[in-house]
């Protein structure tokens, strides 16, 4: 299978599971759920992957990555399809907690399979084009979902996102494609212990770098449907602007290619958190949607270049035969945040308000690039 079969198969799953999580939350809000509650399902789709992802790596990484992808998208498929059938509150968390463990196992698939794509000096530029799909399906997916629930209601857009993840499902399950698999592990490498890996310190580095800039993205997937809901915007206008925050994504991603030969990971990764710390200070002083819109461009543009860095960072200083196990790790950080964020984020904001909800995440961020870059000095 070729890189960009890959890409769209991922465009196609990502964009059901990006598209419910909007879904999720507005038909919470629709059914009168608190911010807490909502911050509840939020963190549905993360707690099964954050136990799961180390498992779902190794599994990878002995079996390879086809029956992974199978049952992945038949997850999500089957996640959105439930609401569709007993609409509540209740089934949201069903359906929550079975997309986001079936994209988890996707995600960590479909990363080790591009890795094992060409040279290691290509790398980057891979798992660029396959963020630069990441980009479509985010954009994809809130445009989707808002216009669809002002055209046919919250119910059957469950039914249009099941479609999605179709195509991958009947691919892996009729045509057997021959994936690539990364490097076997050396026989005498002893036994899997996840600590090998956070011990290691170039890995150190990325998974904490990649925890803080999924912070920064969950905190924007969560807050910007409740915080627009407040603010008295429509589905269909909060979509724009979470689509706007994506189409910046695109087209960071899509210069990527060229600029990775101008710049350093490290360079960019650093840079991304500080555009996002400055971005949440003055997110909340604003209600305009053109303002929103400029942000969220802003927010976008800073997020967008770094994921392909930290990918290809990851798999270049994993240990041989667990590239999948250390992508698996980094889904545990990740999934982590967004496990506590919405639940964390969700009880603030019902008690304080949004605003200090944006600048604590700000000070996160702002101190987590001091801490990144003061430990790559030391390295």
């Amino acid at each position: 299978m070729r890189l960009w079969q890959l890409v769209t198969l991922t465009v196609l799953t990502h964009t059901a599971f990006n598209g419910s999580r909007m879904l999720v939350s507005l038909y919470a809000i629709h059914l009168h759920a608190s911010a807490f509650t909502v911050g509840t399902l939020m963190s549905s789709f993360a707690l099964l992957p954050m136990l799961l992802a180390v498992s779902a790596g190794r599994l990878v990484d002995r079996s390879g990555a086809r029956w992974p992808m199978f049952g992945a998208s038949l997850a999500v498929a089957l996640g959105a399809l439930l609401p569709f059938f007993r609409p509540g509150l209740w089934t949201l968390y069903a359906a929550s907690t079975l997309i986001g463990t079936g994209f988890m196992m996707f995600h960590v698939a479909v990363n080790q399979v591009v890795g094992a794509i060409g040279r290691a000096e290509e790398r980057a530029a891979n798992f660029s084009w396959l963020a630069l799909g990441f980009s479509v399906s985010s954009s994809l997916g809130p445009l989707v979902t808002g216009f669809a629930i002002d055209a046919i209601g919250y119910v059957n857009t469950f039914l249009l996102l099941f479609l999605f993840p179709l195509t991958p499902l009947i691919v892996m399950w009729l045509n057997r494609p021959a994936l690539p698999r990364a490097k076997e592990r050396r026989a005498d490498a002893g036994d899997s212990r996840i600590m090998d890996l956070l011990h290691n310190r170039p890995l150190r580095r990325v998974f904490i770098a990649s925890g803080l800039l999924n912070m920064a993205w969950d905190l924007y997937t969560f807050v910007m449907p409740i915080f627009g809901s407040r603010s008295g915007l429509s589905a269909s206008t909060i979509g724009a602007v979470m689509g706007s925050f994506a189409i910046a994504i695109f087209a960071v991603r899509l210069l990527l290619p060229l600029l990775i030969r101008h710049v350093l990971p490290w360079q960019v990764i650093s840079a991304a958190l500080l555009i996002s710390a400055a971005v949440y200070c003055v997110f909340p002083l604003f209600t305009s949607v053109p303002l929103l819109v400029a942000l969220s461009c802003v927010l976008g543009l800073g997020l967008g270049c770094s994921q392909p860095m930290v990918m290809a960072l990851l798999y270049n200083t994993s240990p041989p035969g667990r590239q999948g196990e250390a992508v698996g790790v980094r889904t545990t950080v990740m999934n982590a945040s967004s496990t506590t964020l919405p639940l964390a984020s969700g009880a603030l904001g019902a008690a304080v308000g949004m605003g200090p909800v944006f600048w604590s995440m700000a000070a996160l961020l702002g101190a987590g690039a001091h801490i990144v870059n003061r430990r790559r000095a030391r390295a």
